[in-house]
């Protein structure tokens, strides 16, 4: 049967992507939705991309841009090298090029401008890095930077009650926008949750890859999740973003 998978943060984990889709169980017949954040953290950005352009030549793939992506794409293409991007993990992505050739950082460079900001499926189902802050919705955004960057509408998701009527006026506007909405970007293990978050109809899936947590992988439908394990006993030699 054919699935929808929806991926959390990654940022360099290439061998806790690897365990995840394993432990999914993929198949060529799934479609995959990655969340954003692929690179900085652990010591394999590069590899994680090398994969994510192999399986879109396998797989239907959609490819959300994060926060650290919009920098390494960047440094990419135009060699800018954002020195905020340099102290949040981006040393660790540089040194992961380090033996690539030119043409492949092109290569990677034209992999990251493809990226899409946010992508809403036949159903109404929202994937977005981060979050959007327009009561009228993302593609009425007024700064485009809020989509890998805004945390009100999760922190709006938390704070609203569970129990509220979706007809409510008091019902938060922008949530009534979509089905469900499915982001990344905040770690849920900043509330010591090591699993992924459901408030109202958001979907957290970064579970703290970057630092102590694991890479995530969710099915659209049931919900049913699986996950790697904790990242750095991975990388028992690296901090990552720790």
């Amino acid at each position: 049967m054919k699935r929808t998978l929806v991926i959390g943060d990654i940022h360099g984990a290439f061998k806790a992507l690897e365990q995840v889709l394993g432990r999914a169980g993929l198949t060529d017949q799934d479609r995959l939705i990655f969340l954003g954040d692929y690179v900085d953290g652990w010591s394999e950005s590069k590899q994680v991309i090398d994969h994510l352009i192999a399986l879109k030549k396998t797989h239907d793939c959609i490819f959300i841009r994060g926060n650290h992506d919009v920098w390494c794409e960047e440094w990419l293409l135009r060699k800018e090298k954002n020195p905020v991007w340099v102290k949040h993990g981006g040393n660790e992505t540089i040194r992961s090029y380090e033996n690539s050739s030119l043409e492949e950082r092109d290569r990677h460079g034209k992999f990251f401008s493809q990226m899409q900001n946010y992508h809403i499926d036949e159903n109404n189902n929202l994937f977005i890095h981060a979050g959007f802050s327009s009561m009228h919705g993302p593609d009425k955004e007024t700064y485009s930077s809020n989509y890998s960057w805004d945390r009100t509408l999760w922190e709006m998701a938390l704070a609203a009650d569970p129990n509220l009527d979706p007809d409510s006026p008091f019902y938060p506007k922008r949530l009534k926008l979509f089905k469900e909405i499915f982001i990344g970007h905040t770690p849920t293990t900043n509330y010591d949750i090591e699993t992924p978050i459901h408030a109202v109809n958001l979907w957290n899936i970064d579970t703290g890859a970057a630092f102590t947590g694991k890479v995530t992988v969710l099915d659209l439908e049931t919900k049913e999740f699986w996950q790697s394990d904790v990242v750095q006993t991975l990388y028992p030699d690296e901090k990552g973003r720790n």
